[in-house]
């Protein structure tokens, strides 16, 4: 390697952060990766690359991130939105950023995302994980906080006049978390569902991905984010994990949660000034 080279990626990937995360929650498999890829160089470098996104472009306020467990697994039950999962990449930011020792969040991503060329790879780099039911079980077996979308493609792909109304919600989410007794921690993204509006989708079905979006503005527009994190929600210390097995009890307990999101979006959205501030 070149001395520029080591110098780019002393640039790039700060020890210390390098350090830090290692001594977070990550799980090295023996060679510097977890058994699904993901990096702490690779992360400590993406924070630093995107640390103007965060701190500068969004301006990403947050609230409640104590409500996050210090340690063991966690759901982070989110709604979406803005046409490209930037939240889920502000989200991750911000949880590595505000607590210590580092929680790492692992978002799950839709089927389609891990075949694509570049991306799939970089995403796997970056602790994301495909969504089947044996990554996430082995997640809450290793203690992970995980990000999870209920409203999926169809949050990030709702139209501008439904930015804050929670789409078709699945109940995965809450099956995993009683099956596994595992606390659900809702959270509230303002600011994501109006950064990129839709004009046009396109029917490409290139790699798996449902639509091309055709947005209205080249880039994302300078909104800014509030996070807020709700109260954790046991919802295994109100139903047995048998229950996780009845379709009525998920409907249920998938409901609460979404009206947990719901009622922090609400709370949320009444005390912003405005979409950029």
């Amino acid at each position: 390697m070149t001395t520029m080279a080591r110098a780019i990626g002393r640039l790039l990937i700060p020890e210390a952060e390098k350090s830090r995360l290692e001594g977070g929650d990550f799980v090295d498999a023996g060679h510097g990766f977890d058994v699904f890829g993901a990096s702490p160089g690779w992360i400590a470098g993406a924070e630093r690359v995107l640390a103007p996104l965060y701190k500068h472009y969004f301006r990403v306020e947050s609230v409640g991130v104590e409500n996050i467990p210090r340690e063991g697994s966690a759901l982070l039950v989110a709604n979406h939105g803005g046409t490209l999962p930037l939240d889920g990449m502000m989200i991750v930011l911000d949880v590595l950023a505000k607590t210590d020792p580092p929680r790492l969040p692992r978002a799950v991503l839709d089927h389609f995302v891990p075949s694509m060329p570049v991306i799939g790879p970089i995403f796997s780099r970056l602790g994301a994980v495909t969504g089947t039911r044996n990554n996430v079980k082995r997640l809450i077996e290793q203690g992970a906080v995980i990000i999870v979308f209920p409203e999926g493609v169809e949050g990030i792909g709702k139209p501008f006049s439904k930015r804050y109304q929670l789409q078709t919600w699945r109940v995965g989410h809450v099956e995993l978390a009683l099956r596994y007794r595992t606390p659900v921690v809702p959270v509230a993204v303002v600011g994501a569902e109006e950064q990129w509006p839709q004009i046009a989708r396109l029917p490409v079905r290139a790699f798996g991905i449902p639509y091309l979006p055709i947005t209205a503005t080249p880039l994302p527009l300078p909104v800014k984010y509030h996070l807020r994190y709700g109260a954790p929600i046991a919802l295994h210390e109100q139903y047995s994990p048998a229950s996780a097995d009845d379709p009525a009890v998920l409907q249920r307990a998938a409901q609460q949660v979404k009206e947990a999101v719901a009622s922090l979006l609400v709370e949320s959205l009444s005390q912003r000034e405005g979409v950029f501030r």
